[in-house]
Parts: C-alpha cells; structure tokens; sequence
C-alpha cells in the first residue's frame, strides 16, 4: 500500500449534501464571511468554496445522490483564527449548534459541531 507523501493531502475533495442551493449557500456564505460560485456540472447543483489550493476544496452539492444527514462521515471546516467567530454567526443564519467551542489540547486546538440549514452535521476547527 502506498503511504500519503509529504506532498499528498489526505483530503482532496468534500461535498456537502444540500436539498436546497440557494438556501445552503446564503447560511455558507454568511456564516464563513465568503462568496461562492454557483456551478452546474454533470446535471449537479454546485456552490464551490473559495479555495488557494487545487489539491483541497469543495462544494455543497444538490443531486439525487446526495442525501443531507447527521449521520456517518464529518468533515471540519477551517474556522481560524477561531472558531467562535463562525459559532456566533451560525444561528442567526438558520442553523444549530450541536457542541460549542471545545479545546481537544493546548497544541491542536479547539472544536465544534454544527448542524447546517440542509440538516447536515458539520466540524469546525480552529488553532484559537
């Protein structure tokens, strides 16, 4: 088996599973202080976030195949500087927060969990 090289990273592409686009992106782009481009491709609704790096991004997805869910894998969005700042935004967009701003250790940082407006559960992560 190959080993993830100094150049690899482990996470090349995340979607976010959403019912309705228009609503995703609005509690996205509010809570992340972001713009993000509205795409069709292969018959798929996407919102793609603002990446500087083509090896790691991502997109909130509407498609038959994508069914939003609080259940199975979780990916955590970069929150830094800290992660409090995009907790303060995230009820008033529509969405829930299901752990606060939690410290896993002084060198990793601190944690949260979400629930986004499509009933996706999402981490955040953050270095303060």
């Amino acid at each position: 088996m190959e080993k993830l090289g100094a150049n690899t990273n482990a996470l090349n592409w995340f979607e976010i599973p959403v019912n309705d686009i228009d609503r995703a992106q609005k509690f996205y782009e509010t809570i992340f202080e972001i713009n993000m481009q509205l795409v069709e491709m292969m018959g798929m609704q996407m919102a793609m976030f603002p990446t500087e790096s083509p090896k790691s991004g991502g997109a909130l997805v509407k498609s038959p195949n994508h069914k939003p869910s609080t259940e199975g894998a979780v990916i955590y969005l970069n929150a830094n500087p800290d992660l409090q700042l995009v907790l303060d935004r995230i009820g008033n967009a529509g969405g829930q927060i299901t752990m606060p701003k939690t410290n896993i250790d002084p060198e990793t940082g601190n944690m949260a969990f979400f629930i986004d407006t499509e009933g996706n559960m999402v981490g955040l992560h953050s270095g303060a």
